[in-house]
């Protein structure tokens, strides 16, 4: 493939500040009362008890938790399905009418799977649930059981109140997306299609948190885009031999120089409309000169946008990772005795790309890796992106800010990816938007597959309240 950097977009005009600071239209007053404030918690606690660990490899068990979430749904008049491609590893779809018929549907996703959790290297059991001290404890705390019942008890509460969003709501609670999501959004997109007919839009996992950088601004990313995943085997082919033998042909030795080269490469800055939005809106809110993000010399662009990132402090940790490319060797493996070369070597690496810059990923890749290593995908997914001059996205602002004014909405490329991915298939178009307001020094990021993973009563109390202004004002 021709190693040619991709042109970089047209920027995305990012409203004048008078524009960004007048309110929207007031949404209705909300249905959200003190039960769904005590259901939210039980539903986060309750959620963690249930042990959905994905270890990969097709290995996971979701129905318990499906159950759970189908029985609430049903109790408040839903008729929710429980949808599965293998036994035990179930999806929830069920859907919402709207007050307007003739509205282009809205899709809200959430997983129910969890990472793998050591019991040994927590303060509280990961699955106990935990409720002490104002935090609720356990896997899925934030990634992302604390959504799921978020949605759960906004849900039950509009049934209470008998009040209903304009728009028709798709619900989706999915298995699988801590892997492939084959057994779960994947499944679901492939063969079950016809469940979200309608759906235009959705609002999924992991923005709209409140990123504290520390110089006392409150600072939520609404993420309006994904970098693309690119898992991939690299496999070198060498002349097996006796170990104490010179052998220029060493497929070790083949795999391991690769690897270095690509752990080494400094990715070139590719900006997306949405990080270009992004870094904008940062500089406007730090009161910095911005400098020209459509520079065509990608020299002086890197150096422009590296030194915008320093003037940022702490805040740039929001975009940094998704101003360029991404790929970092994670596995090695080779051999099987000492005295032995072998005639082969693998290593895997996990690579993150933006959109419009596959192609040169790709060539960059065979360029790196060179004549004597081969690479395939063992994991391909699309980088998606969204408007940030929409009024989708401008509602959800006003949402966050209605509940937390003063602070200040940022758009923001996510690093990593989402079941998001395999919904677009479906033309339909996605915003990360499950909000919490954390307190100071709660580190949001590091409880993702971290330990000691937690969350605020507090958090989620807000989260409800934004979700419900947002969804029904769409």
């Amino acid at each position: 493939m021709a190693d040619s950097p991709t042109p970089t977009p047209t920027p995305t005009p990012v409203p004048a500040a008078d524009e960004r600071d007048r309110p929207a239209p007031a949404a209705p007053e909300g249905p959200v009362d003190a039960t769904a404030l005590d259901e939210v918690v039980t539903f986060t606690s309750e959620l963690i008890r249930i042990d959905t660990t994905n270890r990969g490899g097709g290995e996971g068990h979701e129905r318990p938790a499906a159950e759970y979430v189908a029985e609430r749904l049903a109790e408040v008049g839903l008729d929710p399905l429980l949808l599965e491609k293998s036994q035990g590893r179930t999806n929830v779809v069920a859907r919402i009418e709207g007050a307007d018929p003739t509205a282009e549907a809205l899709l809200v996703h959430g997983h129910l799977d969890v990472v793998p959790a050591d019991p040994d290297e927590w303060r509280v059991h990961p699955f106990s649930g935990e409720v002490s001290d104002g935090v609720v404890w356990g896997r899925g705390a934030v990634d992302m059981k604390d959504a799921d019942a978020m949605v759960l008890a906004l849900v039950r509460a509009w049934a209470r109140a008998g009040v209903r969003p304009r728009r028709p709501v798709v619900l989706a609670f999915t298995a699988d997306e801590e892997d492939t999501a084959s057994f779960g959004s994947g499944f679901l997109a492939e063969q079950h299609a016809d469940l979200f007919d309608g759906c235009t839009q959705s609002i999924g996992e992991s923005g709209a948190f409140t990123f504290h950088p520390g110089d006392g601004r409150r600072i939520y990313p609404l993420a309006a885009g994904e970098r693309g995943t690119g898992w991939m085997t690299l496999t070198a082919k060498g002349r097996a031999g006796h170990g104490s033998k010179i052998n220029a042909a060493n497929a070790v030795t083949r795999l391991t120089a690769a690897v270095t080269r690509i752990g080494e490469h400094r990715w070139p800055v590719r900006l997306t409309e949405t990080v270009r939005a992004g870094l904008t809106e940062l500089a406007r809110v730090y009161g910095l000169p911005l400098p020209d993000l459509a520079d065509p010399d990608p020299e002086r662009l890197a150096d422009s946008v590296d030194r915008l990132l320093a003037l940022l402090g702490p805040a740039a940790e929001l975009l940094a990772p998704t101003v360029r490319n991404s790929a970092n060797p994670t596995m090695l493996d080779a051999g099987y005795k000492v005295n032995v070369i072998p005639g082969s070597a693998t290593a895997q690496v996990d690579g993150r790309v933006l959109p419009g810059t596959e192609r040169e990923f790709a060539a960059t890749l065979d360029r790196l890796t060179g004549p004597d290593v081969g690479w395939e995908f063992l994991h391909h997914e699309i980088p998606l992106q969204a408007p940030v001059d929409s009024p989708t996205y401008a509602t959800l602002r006003e949402a966050l800010l209605h509940f937390d004014p003063g602070a200040h909405v940022v758009p923001y490329c996510m690093s990593g990816g989402t079941d998001a991915k395999q919904f677009s298939r479906l033309g339909v178009e996605n915003y990360g938007f499950m909000p919490l307001k954390l307190p100071e020094g709660f580190d949001y990021q590091a409880m993702f597959h971290g330990v000691d993973e937690r969350v605020p009563v507090s958090a989620l109390h807000f989260g409800v309240r934004v979700l419900d202004r947002a969804i029904r004002s769409l």
